[in-house]
């Protein structure tokens, strides 16, 4: 199998309010936020099943996606990389697509061009970015996304530098990390051991994965989407943005 989704929904919620689902069923317009994404996969039409990484409340979330995916289990919290690396033995493909269960506003096409540039470019890591006008309006919650640092002239990703370990100059960076990449398997599966929890959070950041692939000369090649498609629902202002958003 060539390509595979890995879609993180572990997380418990907590600044949704004592809603006692995972954060991924909290519903938007009465349909829970991962059935949006998983919607967009279906046209995309890869072979594999996604897999589904859950922990808070794992039996609701297979209850309410039913069978059609696989499910990998996160046990604690520690963090996107671990994340990740639960998913490790259920993952078959060569290449794997990590999404967030909380973005809606994802777009089939967005993701089919991400792969594209992958394969054209033969990369061990792609991702999608975005860029914002302002942190203000509809976006206000992309202010609290990591930034992405370029080099000057190439325009290279140089770093990714999580927001609430960035500098105050970095927070003025208007380009961000919603967290979606493409990963060569192989590669990211040798190498997630590398990430190391040395963080204000004490997590292990999948963005760090940048890091180690510029410190192994790989080149990040990156698509930047429309910033609504990254839109996440960690909290109830950010609910009641994507409700306006859905109607626009």
């Amino acid at each position: 199998m060539r390509n595979q989704f890995v879609i993180l929904a572990a997380g418990k919620g907590t600044r949704m309010g004592e809603a006692p689902v995972p954060k991924v069923l909290t519903m938007l317009n009465n349909k829970p936020l991962i059935l949006y994404i998983l919607g967009e996969l279906e046209k995309i039409g890869q072979l594999a099943k996604p897999v589904i990484v859950t922990g808070f409340m794992y039996k609701k979330v297979h209850d309410v996606l039913g069978d059609g995916y696989v499910y990998a289990y996160q046990d604690k919290q520690l963090g996107t990389a671990h994340a990740l690396e639960a998913a490790k033995r259920k993952a078959r493909a060569e290449n794997i697509v990590v999404l967030y269960g909380d973005m809606p506003f994802i777009k089939a096409e967005s993701l089919k061009e991400l792969i594209r540039i992958h394969f054209r470019s033969g990369s061990k890591i792609s991702m999608l970015t975005s860029q914002v006008e302002s942190y203000k309006g509809m976006f206000k919650s992309l202010e609290h996304y990591g930034r992405i640092i370029r080099e000057p002239i190439s325009h290279n990703i140089v770093g990714i530098v999580e927001f609430k370990d960035a500098s105050e100059s970095q927070k003025k960076i208007l380009e961000v990390n919603p967290g979606i990449y493409m990963f060569n398997a192989a590669w990211v599966w040798e190498n997630l051991k590398r990430i190391k929890n040395d963080n204000v959070q004490k997590e292990y950041y999948l963005t760090d994965i940048a890091k180690v692939a510029i410190e192994q000369g790989e080149i990040i090649h990156s698509l930047m989407i429309d910033p609504k498609e990254v839109l996440g629902v960690n909290t109830v202002e950010d609910l009641a943005i994507a409700e306006k958003a859905l109607k626009q």
